[in-house]
């Protein structure tokens, strides 16, 4: 059990109840005192994620759960404040000890509670589609916006292209990132303002990042030896350096594209 363990037992609750079928089920703690989910029957991508995670149909599932999820997160925990339930928290980041917090932009007002972490190795996919979630540690308080931006940037992905898993080959990034905020529903404005979203993100997930190695350990510090900062960095500069590219995309004519059948795996 996590400190977060209760929140999101809450949250999941919330979800149950609002209808949304892309999360599992909370069913309570075993003897050891785990928490107890419901299996959800699917594939889910490695790590690195294999050549089939890039299909097309696939990018539009994404998009289009995401939106189902903030459509049924909608309200929860609104008139807290978008606080966890008491005697809870949510994922808590710290900042490392010699921090200038005026270097770390402020996160975006949060409007709802969703999952934070919509990675490839995080979605439910059957029949080629995105049917799932699974993973909701780090859920917590978010921005849509936020939220549209983070989960394109695993999938997209929005990264330098150095750092585009190997198995992935060649994608047309601007592409892909019109593809993924059409079949979202963003809008003009949106689109407008999502790449300063995700520039100012890219700050925070270094000091973060950074952050979580000094004062979590494990994992994170793991992450930070193999060069999670320097990706980051990397993340950083290009998007600064294809801002413009980005935004005009995401403001073209619609892209036209045709579901593909799911490669095999």
């Amino acid at each position: 059990m996590q400190p977060q363990s209760a929140a999101v037992a809450d949250y999941l609750d919330h979800l149950a109840a609002a209808g949304f079928q892309g999360s599992p089920r909370y069913l309570g703690r075993d003897g050891a005192g785990r928490d107890v989910l419901t299996y959800l029957d699917g594939d889910v991508a490695a790590d690195p994620p294999e050549p089939w995670v890039t299909d097309k149909g696939l990018l539009i599932s994404v998009a289009e759960l995401l939106r189902e999820l903030h459509e049924a997160s909608a309200g929860y925990a609104a008139a807290r404040g978008f606080q966890a339930p008491q005697g809870s928290a949510w994922m808590q980041w710290p900042l490392p000890t010699d921090v200038d917090i005026s270097l770390v932009p402020e996160p975006p007002a949060p409007e709802l509670i969703s999952h934070n972490d919509i990675t490839p190795q995080n979605v439910v996919v059957r029949d080629g589609r995105a049917v799932a979630l699974v993973d909701f540690d780090l859920a917590g308080p978010t921005s849509r916006l936020l939220e549209v931006w983070v989960t394109a940037k695993y999938w997209v992905p929005l990264r330098d292209p150095r750092d585009v898993w190997p198995t992935w080959g060649e994608v047309d990034q601007a592409s892909r990132l019109r593809v993924f905020v059409d079949a979202y529903g963003l809008s003009t404005s949106e689109r407008e303002t999502l790449v300063e979203v995700g520039a100012e993100e890219a700050v925070r997930a270094w000091w973060r990042m950074r952050g979580a190695a000094e004062h979590l350990g494990g994992g994170w510090a793991r992450m930070w030896s193999a060069g999670s900062g320097e990706a980051i960095t990397r993340r950083r500069a290009w998007i600064e350096r294809h801002a413009d590219d980005l935004t005009r995309a995401m403001q073209s004519r619609p892209v036209k594209w045709c579901k593909s059948r799911s490669r095999s795996r």
